[in-house]
């Protein structure tokens, strides 16, 4: 208990001064290759203060300049977790109206070119798809968590999101699955304590998204979330973890839970 204690100071003396020092860098230096340098370096720092050891197998990576990444939601250290792991890539994250509210840290992630989703606004969340199926014309590669929330059951995913699979399909780029496991150790939904634990990225083959039309949206929901739930659940395993019965899929239909 001390030692996590200790290792939770840590993490904030880190965390505070290197996140403000990064918003004033990429503000600063937005659209340039030292400002994707400078986020990578961001999270390997608050990743080597929070003690997390990744290991990652990116061998399935397509030599393409822009992708869609796919990745189940664990933690609120995902984020830089991924940004650690996908470095070079000019990946930007499809996430919730609320991070961008956070001062200094929101500010940064607008000025950096995230793309924020409001949950609650479905003409909202229509422009935004817009604007992350334009990032990934202009050569970015749109992060999207298919889960729409933190998944507090390490044993299966989530059900996915409609509005997830509407945004890759839009996007027109090739879709590339990620699983992450054992996220959920390093800082859980709703505790402030950091725990330092292994966590393994997996990069999936290529799932093509010609054979999908939009009206076909559903259909390619659920056979994405049958793909990453298989690979997650073995993953898991590798990792001494129990895997249950994936929950039903929700009706997600075109509402408010779009996302």
């Amino acid at each position: 208990m001390r030692e996590i204690m200790f290792r939770s100071i840590w993490f904030v003396i880190v965390l505070v001064p290197f996140t403000l020092f990064f918003c004033v860098w990429c503000t600063l230096l937005k659209g340039t290759a030292t400002s994707e340098w400078g986020q990578g370096f961001w999270a390997k720092i608050i990743l080597w203060a929070a003690g997390a050891k990744v290991e990652l197998d990116l061998s399935a990576l397509p030599d393409i300049q822009s992708v869609v990444f796919l990745c189940n939601h664990q933690s609120h250290m995902d984020i830089p977790l991924l940004c650690a792991a996908l470095a070079g890539h000019k990946i930007r994250f499809v996430a919730k109206k609320s991070l961008f509210d956070i001062p200094v840290f929101g500010w940064a992630m607008r000025e950096f070119g995230h793309i924020s989703i409001d949950r609650s606004n479905r003409r909202s969340g229509m422009k935004s798809i817009e604007i992350a199926a334009q990032k990934a014309r202009d050569g970015f590669s749109p992060v999207i968590f298919p889960e729409g929330t933190r998944n507090m059951r390490p044993e299966a995913l989530l059900p996915f999101k409609i509005g997830a699979a509407v945004v890759a399909l839009k996007c027109g780029r090739p879709i590339v699955p990620l699983v992450m496991a054992g996220s959920h150790r390093l800082l859980p939904k709703g505790l402030l304590s950091i725990t330092p634990t292994v966590i393994r990225i997996k990069a999936l083959p290529p799932l093509d998204v010609s054979q999908y039309t939009i009206k076909e949206r559903e259909l390619f929901r659920q056979d994405m979330y049958a793909v990453m739930n298989t690979a997650y659940q073995s993953l898991w395993r590798e990792m001494g973890g129990t895997v249950a019965e994936a929950p039903a899929a929700a009706e997600c239909g075109e509402g408010d839970d779009v996302f």
